[in-house]
């Protein structure tokens, strides 16, 4: 496969991989576009790898990884939901979008990563595991952490 024919069947996917991982559109886009341009770099390598997206992937996790141990990086949350205002039932939907967004972007980066590899892109253990360079007992370990901080920000938002 050629990198331009890996980019027209993949490169939207990546967009939302990012845009999963980080909460942000943009940020989405930026971690889209390191991960093809290091793909791109050594794009014989990354073609001849057993599963080219599974490499690619992995750069953009690693990108984003990296981009969270950053100073300057920081998490914009939306405007407080008001309990007063009663909405249709699209509006509940929307609220209960923006509450989980919330929610994940009080986790930290690895644990959010789990999280999104494992449910968002249906991956097992042993994959993310090789994802991110640990072993398959240390995702079971941040998934769990994570589940469990996510019910605790659940409650303490429904007391």
């Amino acid at each position: 496969m050629e990198f331009e024919e890996y980019v027209s069947a993949r490169g939207q996917e990546l967009v939302r991989l990012g845009f999963t991982v980080s909460g942000d559109y943009q940020r989405a886009e930026d971690l889209a576009q390191i991960a093809l341009m290091q793909a791109f770099r050594s794009w014989r390598k990354v073609r001849k790898a057993d599963d080219p997206h599974h490499y690619v992937r992995r750069i953009l996790i690693n990108a984003y990884l990296s981009m969270t141990r950053r100073r300057s990086f920081t998490e914009s949350p939306a405007a407080e939901i008001d309990p007063e205002h009663t909405a249709p039932d699209p509006a509940t939907e929307v609220a209960n979008s923006d509450a989980l967004w919330r929610a994940l972007a009080e986790l930290s980066a690895r644990e959010r990563v789990v999280l999104v590899l494992r449910y968002y892109q249906d991956l097992d253990d042993r994959t993310i595991a090789d994802v991110l360079g640990i072993k398959p007992s240390s995702v079971r370990a941040t998934a769990s952490r994570a589940l469990a901080n996510l019910r605790k920000t659940r409650q303490s938002h429904h007391v």
